[in-house]
């Protein structure tokens, strides 16, 4: 038997029982963020950042390129998680939590994967 009311289960609202898990992917994208973070910067010393050949030449690596796919990937994952619970905590209408969360999600999405479309045109030889 339930305490919760049968409208509540219907709308799935209450406890979601993800909050450890949410709680925990934003400890490991942090972490995943100060290794490649460190990484970003250590090799990025080297480049000449004002000469665009060089540049592209840094990309076109293929240890370079499938580092900044990652660091692209999990930087967008590791916002989105915090943009969400920001919005979660401080905005309390109803209506505009979930259009501010979906609109954050659409957000991050399309910036994530706009990254991983530059990083992939210049490490392939395209021109951005």
């Amino acid at each position: 038997m339930s305490l919760r009311s049968p409208l509540s289960r219907v709308l799935r609202s209450g406890s979601a029982k993800e909050g450890t898990e949410h709680w925990w992917m934003q400890r490991v994208t942090s972490v995943a963020l100060l290794l490649l973070g460190g990484w970003f910067l250590v090799s990025v010393r080297g480049v000449v950042i004002f000469q665009e050949a060089d540049l592209y030449a840094w990309v076109a690596y293929p240890v370079n390129a499938v580092m900044l796919l990652l660091l692209s990937v999990i930087l967008a994952w590791h916002s989105m998680l915090g943009v969400q619970v920001v919005i979660e905590d401080y905005v309390h209408g109803p209506t505009i939590k979930v259009v501010s969360l979906t609109l954050s999600k659409f957000a991050h999405v399309f910036f994530g994967f706009a990254a991983v479309f530059a990083v992939l045109t210049v490490s392939l030889g395209g021109s951005a």
